[in-house]
């Protein structure tokens, strides 16, 4: 039999493993001291991320936080993700590729039509898949806050301005984060075909927790 590449240097013990199918939702809670690692199966594919605190609901994550303490736009290995009362949530532990995003937010439909055209506004987006999972909870739209873009370029030019450029991930390539409080991560596999993002082709991704 083949080892599983993907689990051949964890250290801990597997306690959840489940694929995330293209353009779907996920929701999972993960105690202080586990560690989940998101796998790029394909490549070139954004995993829209957020945290909630598993203790209080109101405490979530907070990109204004996390880059005001570290003093850096990007997510990098070694990052402390930060909530909203500045304690940390998740810590990068680990990751494949230099760095992620944390100012790009979550397409919508809304955004869509904005940016692509009103021929876009029945597409499926990530506010969407968001709402659902989180409605699981009783969270609604308004406790959707800015998210974590993992896997997802978006350089900040000289003079300030930013876009949505292709990926510099590839198939395989892994982040890994280590839960400093218990949480309740919320993901959107990112359903984007309108920019390069996904590589105009949205692909599934692999969720492993460990303890």
């Amino acid at each position: 039999m083949t080892a599983d590449p993907y689990l051949a240097d964890l250290s801990g013990a597997v306690v959840h493993d489940e694929t995330v199918p293209a353009r779907g939702p996920w929701l999972h809670h993960i105690k202080a001291g586990e560690t989940l690692r998101i796998v790029d199966l394909e490549g070139n594919q954004a995993v829209d991320f957020l945290l909630y605190s598993e203790a209080d609901d109101a405490e979530r994550y907070s990109a204004q936080d996390t880059v005001s303490a570290q003093g850096n736009l990007f997510l990098r290995e070694g990052t402390v993700l930060r909530s909203n009362e500045g304690n940390p949530m998740m810590t990068i532990a680990g990751t494949s590729v230099a760095y992620h995003d944390t100012i790009g937010g979550a397409c919508s439909c809304e955004s869509n039509t904005l940016r692509y055209g009103h021929h876009t506004k029945a597409q499926h987006a990530c506010v969407e898949n968001f709402l659902n999972a989180n409605l699981t909870e009783g969270r609604t739209k308004r406790d959707i806050v800015s998210n974590i873009n993992f896997f997802m370029n978006v350089p900040v030019e000289a003079d300030g301005s930013l876009g949505i450029v292709d990926g510099i991930s590839a198939p395989g390539l892994t982040v890994d984060l280590k839960a400093e409080m218990d949480v309740i991560v919320v993901v959107s596999n990112c359903p984007q075909i309108n920019n390069p993002c996904n590589g105009f082709n949205p692909s599934p991704v692999r969720m492993i927790v460990t303890a």
